[in-house]
């Protein structure tokens, strides 16, 4: 088993309407982890192709993100099949 830390990190200047996620919750790839209002009116959905254990949440609701900053960290498990 290969564990890696990885970062999800927003893409667009706003406001965290949502964070539909806890720690220690267990996520799946694509599922909704964070809504965002830009600065534009839109709402953005957050969701990354990853599976893991969020480890940590960076934001909370009614914080400011800007591109690149980083809203929450998972750790991602792969299992790995060993070479033929």
């Amino acid at each position: 088993m290969i564990v890696t830390r990885e970062y999800v990190m927003s893409s667009w200047n706003g406001v965290v309407e949502e964070v539909a996620i806890q720690v220690d919750e267990k996520i799946y790839e694509w599922e909704k982890l964070f809504t965002i209002r830009t600065d534009d009116g839109e709402q953005k959905t957050v969701a990354v192709g990853i599976c893991g254990k969020v480890e940590s949440i960076e934001v909370q609701k009614g914080d400011r993100v800007v591109p690149g900053m980083v809203l929450a960290f998972v750790v991602e498990e792969i299992y790995a099949r060993a070479a033929d």
